[in-house]
């Protein structure tokens, strides 16, 4: 049987010289190669949604890969697509990197400039560790399998324009509808979910900011399992802690999530930590929240040109949800979708604070009414980025099963 090779090159140079050589080994098959981290995981998301069967058995992955950087991104791969064996193309062979590559999740490494030889010993190498990986991984194990769920990230165009609202009525509605869901606080310093959900619960996402391999008994460890039904992994209730939750700690644990739950929600606040760019960046879907007034139009604006800058996010792939909308304010959203260059989404939450006054100060958003108009809003705005999957009828109701 061929071994299907993927190479994961960014480089033009490299591309030409690593296929070259691929295609000369034998009972090998190169697929055509991907340029960057996002077409990667797409990839082999979209094989491993047709059948494990179908993924490469191998995954070249070149040093100078981007945007997400090379073992970040072979960590990914290794928690999501555990059937798929790694390379990593490096001109630094030293015992550290090494050492570092194997930690990530890596099968092998070849060093540059390439030979023959020892690309054809490592590919053989790791294409029979694949297959004997997928011949024993319907047996079961502590490991996580398949293609992992849809990851929504909730960003405030400043703060108080509704965000952690926004991913606790998302997060609950995708639950009511029959779909696991996980409900982040990545607003490090000053997340309220807790508080919202009337919560008290002593372990946070720093509980797993320094573990380097994260089985589903560990995050099931640091998760609180709400009344809801919802998974919930708290902000640490000591806001300096949050420094401890780096970029690369975000990624593996977004990356966790996403392989045990079908939906997973992050309220990543106002203010951009590393944490929160990370997640933002290997989002499936990108909210900025933003109110209908001069103040918070600019600053959502503004955080939109911010993740353009630092390519975290390109404004067309970002959604902007306007809160506290009515038909009087002078600003209204085909304007803020030409302000900000961004998608802004159908559903637009109408201002109605009355509504949320009494199960915000009770910290019991879960029990906010069904007829409520801000619940239905909400209800249906998830509808519209496909986290739910319920009968229009219930979509406009406000309801979903439960």
């Amino acid at each position: 049987m061929p071994t299907r090779i993927l190479p994961a090159v960014g480089d033009a140079d490299a591309v030409r010289s690593i296929t070259t050589l691929l295609s000369q080994l034998p009972d090998a098959e190169p697929v055509a190669p991907v340029v960057d981290s996002t077409q990667l995981i797409d990839t082999l998301g979209r094989l491993a949604a047709e059948s494990v069967d179908e993924l490469p058995e191998v995954v070249v992955v070149h040093e100078r890969i981007g945007p997400v950087p090379a073992l970040e991104l072979i960590r990914e791969v290794a928690l999501r697509f555990p059937a798929v064996g790694v390379i990593l193309v490096t001109s630094d062979a030293s015992p550290g990197l090494f050492q570092a590559a194997m930690d990530y999740g890596a099968r092998g490494l070849v060093a540059l400039p390439l030979s023959y030889e020892e690309l054809a010993s490592r590919v053989q190498a790791v294409a029979q560790w694949s297959v004997g990986v997928r011949r024993h991984l319907g047996a079961g194990g502590d490991v996580f399998t398949g293609v992992g769920g849809t990851v929504v990230t909730v960003s405030g165009a400043k703060g108080g324009v509704g965000a952690t609202l926004t991913a606790i009525q998302l997060a609950l509605a995708a639950q009511a509808s029959g779909r696991s869901t996980a409900l982040v606080d990545m607003d490090l310093q000053t997340g309220d979910i807790a508080s919202y959900l009337d919560v008290q619960f002593r372990r946070s996402v720093v509980d797993l900011a320094a573990i380097t391999d994260i089985s589903p008994r560990v995050l099931a460890d640091a998760v609180f399992r709400h009344d809801t039904g919802l998974a919930l992994l708290l902000a640490p209730a000591e806001g300096e802690r949050g420094e401890d939750v780096t970029d690369r700690a975000a990624r593996q644990i977004v990356s966790a999530l996403r392989s045990r739950y079908e939906v997973v929600v992050i309220d990543c606040g106002a203010q951009l930590s590393g944490a929160g760019a990370a997640a933002v960046e290997m989002a499936d879907r990108a909210l900025l929240i933003t109110t209908p007034d001069v103040v918070a139009v600019r600053g959502a604006k503004r955080a939109v040109r911010m993740w353009d800058r630092l390519q975290i996010r390109k404004a067309e792939e970002t959604t902007v949800v306007v809160n506290r909308h009515s038909r009087g304010t002078e600003i209204q959203p085909p304007l803020i979708q030409k302000i900000t260059g961004t998608a802004v989404a159908a559903t637009a939450i109408p201002a109605n604070f009355k509504e949320l006054q009494s199960v915000v100060d009770a910290g019991r958003v879960h029990e906010l009414e069904s007829r409520s108009a801000v619940k239905q809003a909400l209800w249906g705005l998830a509808g519209e980025l496909g986290l739910v999957k319920v009968s229009e009828g219930a979509q406009k109701a406000g309801r979903f099963r439960g």
